[in-house]
């Protein structure tokens, strides 16, 4: 799954796949990923950068911080608290230097730098991270990143660099949570408290940029924060950020030069964008998208149901209906590269079988009828319809397509208001997409699945702390997923960064999220 290319000189090409493999390094220093490609960084200059989703706000609970959102927008106004390499996972510092626990995940201490300061003069310090962590979980917020702040008992300000952290539950491994999440971007408190319309015009954080501009549907206009803690950076001047949401004017606008950078989520840009010499980096990843059944009413309630709707359908087809084959399907939960690794089939398809099971189900008076909650995109629209077109095959069953706005969509997922949706769980670590997909306690289980089974197994993964120990879990959890059928798993996420041969010290961490201050430019 890890895949980047570099259109650079021979001798540098030589070396570039290690070095945009490593980290950023120690906090405060200039290795970045393409820091001895290119020579010493060089201050000045500006980027355009493609983000996918226009942020309804900029305070840092309204941005998700994960390649289909805000990613460079988040790194650029509020810096990071810590990272992680997206190959190994290991965690390293940045305005934080330590989050650790000494008892196996049930409490954290985590340690800031000292002297840290926001643009407003106010002091980055625990109470700050408290105050942000704690409001992720006021629903008033609608954060995405709730659900995660939500697994925290109780925050303790300790000491003015020192912020004590108790667990709802032990979860050794809560560190990525927190370097994937909103809970990495930490705002002044002070301008939070002015409220939304005044913290949009003038957003707070100690990030490598502070805001000039925001013009809502057009372009957020970004500059140079001269008092950024690591000092030297950032080396860029000004930084502009651009909403494009349709994956073939990203793809127009960094081949004809228009963009610098950008975030990619589609299989097939990504070929084209290749094609026409740009660098590429996709991290590594399992799990992906899928196509949820809601367990908690009809006609998904009854696992035949559920298992029926699996045989019946052919993702080739899918494939070839809604990315013209150029997805890659997930046949695993996991790549074969991951140490988590069972070869156990996700799905298999089986018509003859399929159809005995809708016959069975007919026969009983539960005919399987059911419709596919499509969101306003020609992706997930065409989805609907491709898997609509294949069941009219079969007797028995009815699929109907409900195309409805965003709004709609996110409200009625949340009600799960549904019978059918596009769900997903894009899996670097294993515990934080598995768990809040799957177990019982999870408010992001939208489909409802609840087995005991699997939930225990989750938990098992979630406090394991040896590789073996986690293997066996997520063996299980495999085998359980096979067995329960919560969905059809049909896309391998693309958590892709692109940008052009000018730009150097491209680096990611998390889900595809860019770091703005390690990036400089040449001529």
């Amino acid at each position: 799954m890890f895949r980047h290319r570099r259109f650079l000189p021979a001798v540098a090409a030589a070396c570039a796949a290690a070095l945009l493999l490593t980290s950023c390094g120690e906090a405060g220093s200039d290795a970045g990923a393409s820091t001895t490609e290119a020579g010493d960084p060089v201050a000045g200059g500006s980027l355009t950068v493609l983000q996918t989703g226009e942020p309804r706000s900029l305070d840092p609970a309204s941005l998700t911080n994960y390649w289909a959102f805000q990613p460079a927008l988040g790194n650029a106004l509020y810096g990071t608290l810590m990272i992680n390499d997206v190959e190994s996972l290991d965690i390293e510092y940045k305005m934080a230097t330590d989050f650790s626990t000494t008892d196996g995940g049930a409490t954290f201490t985590l340690e800031l730098r000292p002297d840290l300061v926001f643009t407003d003069g106010t002091p980055l310090d625990a109470a700050a991270v408290k105050y942000n962590w704690d409001r992720l979980v006021d629903p008033a917020l609608g954060s995405t990143s709730g659900r995660w702040a939500a697994q925290i008992a109780e925050t303790r300000v300790e000491g003015p660099t020192t912020l004590q952290v108790t667990m709802r539950s032990p979860n050794p491994h809560y560190a990525q949570s927190i370097v994937g999440s909103s809970l990495n971007w930490i705002a002044s408190p002070a301008a939070l408290a002015k409220g939304p319309g005044e913290f949009d015009a003038n957003p707070v954080g100690a990030g490598p940029f502070t805001l000039t501009s925001w013009t809502r549907q057009d372009a957020i206009e970004l500059t140079k924060n001269p008092d950024y803690w690591d000092a030297l950076k950032p080396y860029l001047d000004t930084l502009t950020i651009r909403t494009v949401s349709d994956t073939n004017q990203r793809v127009n606008a960094m081949t004809t030069g228009a963009a610098d950078l950008a975030s990619e989520t589609n299989w097939a840009s990504l070929n084209k964008v290749e094609a026409a010499g740009l660098n590429t980096e996709v991290v590594p990843t399992g799990g992906g998208q899928f196509v949820g059944m809601n367990f908690a009413r009809a006609p998904f309630d009854d696992a035949r149901a559920r298992r029926a709707v699996s045989l019946a359908v052919d993702l080739d087809a899918i494939n070839t209906a809604v990315y013209n084959d150029e997805g890659q399907i997930p046949e695993t939960l996991f790549e074969e590269s991951s140490q988590f690794f069972s070869d156990i089939a996700l799905k298999e398809t089986d018509p003859a079988a399929a159809q005995k099971l809708f016959d069975e189900l007919a026969a009983e008076g539960k005919p399987v009828s059911f419709t596919f909650l499509s969101y306003p995109t020609t992706e997930s629209r065409t989805l609907g319809e491709a898997l609509q077109a294949q069941l009219s095959a079969f007797q028995n069953v009815e699929a109907k397509v409900d195309v409805v706005d965003y709004a709609q969509a996110t409200a009625r997922t949340a009600a799960r208001d549904f019978d059918m949706l596009i769900s997903s769980a894009v899996i670097q670590d294993p515990d934080n997409p598995l768990w809040l997909a799957f177990h019982k306690d999870s408010s992001g289980n939208t489909v409802g699945v609840d087995d005991a089974e699997l939930n225990a197994a989750l938990d098992a993964g979630r406090i394991g702390v040896t590789v073996e120990e986690r293997t066996t879990a997520y063996e299980t959890v495999q085998e359980r997923l096979a067995e329960l059928n919560p969905g059809i798993w049909y896309y391998r996420a693309v958590p892709a960064v692109v940008w052009g041969e000018n730009v150097q010290g491209v680096d990611v961490y998390a889900l595809g999220s860019p770091l703005p201050e390690e990036i400089w430019v040449t001529d």
